[in-house]
């Protein structure tokens, strides 16, 4: 199975970078993660729905076939650490591919989180993009964690 994080926009500082290499080489083999950054469209004066869409369009290109699609929306379904590793454990038990979509500075075309199979939220606060990436990959392996019983999670 593989965790595939699509995220809108491509530069991170060296500090967020480093924190999801760290994370990212912890996986086990059977479950890998990828990250498949999507270029951010230009503002300037355009609509927010022409924005919507150009980055819509480039997300779906980066998602693999058939996956399972999760929107992070700050509307989103509240997660706790265990219930997200219970997730961890069903998605891994369909074996299908599961992408993660973090959108843009406006956020995620509304359309596509209505029709993603899933829309979790990471938390009640704003976080920046770069951050979201470094929280995202460390709840994942602590959901990992949780579930192979590693000592990196404990109550």
């Amino acid at each position: 199975m593989r965790l595939v994080i699509v995220a809108v926009g491509q530069r991170v500082p060296d500090w967020a970078q480093t924190a999801w290499d760290d994370y990212a080489k912890r996986f086990p083999h059977e479950l890998k993660v990828e990250l498949k950054t999507v270029k951010t469209e230009p503002r300037g004066s355009k609509t927010v729905e022409t924005l919507y869409a150009a980055e819509r369009a480039r997300i779906e290109a980066a998602l693999p076939r058939g996956c399972r699609i999760v929107a992070l929306d700050e509307r989103g379904t509240t997660l706790t650490t265990a219930a997200l590793a219970a997730k961890l454990q069903h998605w891994q038990l369909e074996s299908d591919d599961v992408a993660l979509v973090i959108g843009g500075p406006d956020g995620l075309d509304p359309a596509f989180k209505q029709a993603a199979h899933e829309r979790i939220r990471l938390s009640d606060l704003t976080l920046p993009h770069a951050m979201v990436r470094v929280l995202l990959i460390e709840q994942l392996y602590r959901a990992w964690s949780i579930n192979a019983n590693h000592p990196y999670h404990r109550e």
